[in-house]
């Protein structure tokens, strides 16, 4: 399929800017049945079934937007991908112009960083301290780029999910942000099990589409891990004849990139690189809680994938309609393995 498959019409209005008062406030499109249905996200409840396992991602969102100088003067931001030792970090920099490698990046607080190589869109940086404690003191939350207000406190609690307890993120995994507490006590009381991985959603997750043969798009690493718990929970619930429920796409990949050949999920740390196309087989996942994506980006192209291409237009189509809220503090829906 190409690139332009994936393209839809949404008006900026639908573009949330913030979250609800209440995180399980949202509305939930229930794509389950024959018709699609308008819900309220606590209605979940009523559409799982006792035994079923529901797995979300406990990574937390780092302060990885730094704001800072080269050495020539020109103003910087420097958005960290992944903290590789102590004073080391990958890294996406903004500037009118590229940093050299050799040139020296200063930040507020005096925190300095040398440019040590660049590899595509990704600089490696050499800090002169820790670099935990140069984005304790210059840090911000990352929000993503159609978010149009700086971070504040409301967004630094808001932009994690209940569950998050994992530094090394950049982005949050924003299915998990509509469970609250209540919530996760109402569906444990129904008898749903609740299991998380790790996934450290990274900077590549903003990075569009840039090529119309889909085939030709290479998506960047992310680090995961899967518990031996999980694996347990995993194996109990298809005994059970239940269904495994993944909160959020990067929950997917996860699970889809560490199942083996013989359909087993295997415990322990990996990187997946995998971009899940229409044609994928899943192998472990059988429903997604998800939010609305952005057109043309990886993400459409995995849930349609998942539920179907028509089934997702047709959903988007409703969601637009219907003035559902979009994207990170949007609203959510629910998905059936096609």
């Amino acid at each position: 399929m190409r690139l332009s498959d994936f393209d839809y019409h949404l008006p900026s209005t639908l573009v949330a800017q913030y979250p609800l008062a209440e995180r399980s406030a949202s509305r939930l499109l229930d794509c389950t049945g024959a018709s699609l249905g308008d819900r309220r996200f606590t209605d979940l409840v009523e559409l799982v079934e006792p035994g079923d396992l529901l797995v979300f991602n406990d990574t937390r969102v780092i302060k990885a937007r730094l704001k800072g100088l080269k050495d020539s003067g020109g103003r910087i931001e420097v958005l960290l991908e992944r903290v590789t030792g102590l004073e080391t970090a990958m890294a996406q920099i903004s500037a009118s112009h590229p940093p050299r490698v050799g040139s020296v990046l200063s930040f507020g607080s005096g925190a300095r960083a040398q440019v040590l190589s660049r590899e595509g869109g990704f600089y490696e940086l050499q800090f002169d301290q820790p670099v935990a404690q140069v984005m304790g003191t210059d840090g911000e939350l990352p929000l993503p780029p159609y978010v149009e207000h700086s971070a504040n406190a409301f967004d630094e609690e808001r932009y994690q999910t209940v569950l998050a307890r994992t530094e090394g993120a950049v982005a949050a995994p924003t299915a998990g942000l509509h469970f609250d507490w209540p919530l996760l006590e109402a569906l444990r009381a129904k008898g749903v099990a609740i299991s998380t991985l790790t996934l450290h959603v990274g900077a590549g997750t903003f990075q569009p589409i840039r090529l119309e043969n889909l085939a030709e798009h290479r998506m960047h690493a992310e680090r995961y891990w899967i518990s031996e718990e999980l694996v347990q929970e995993a194996v109990a619930a298809r005994e059970r004849g239940a269904r495994i429920i993944a909160v959020g796409t990067t929950s997917v990949r996860a699970l889809e990139s560490a199942v083996s050949k013989s359909g087993l999920l295997q415990a322990g740390m990996g990187e997946t690189s995998l971009f899940i196309k229409p044609g994928y087989q899943f192998r472990i996942v059988d429903r997604l809680i998800t939010n609305f994506h952005l057109p043309r980006s990886t993400l459409l192209v995995l849930v349609s994938a998942f539920a179907g291409v028509q089934r997702i237009r047709e959903a988007y189509a409703h969601a637009v309609a219907e003035g559902y809220r979009f994207f990170s503090y949007g609203d959510a829906m629910l998905l059936e393995r096609e």
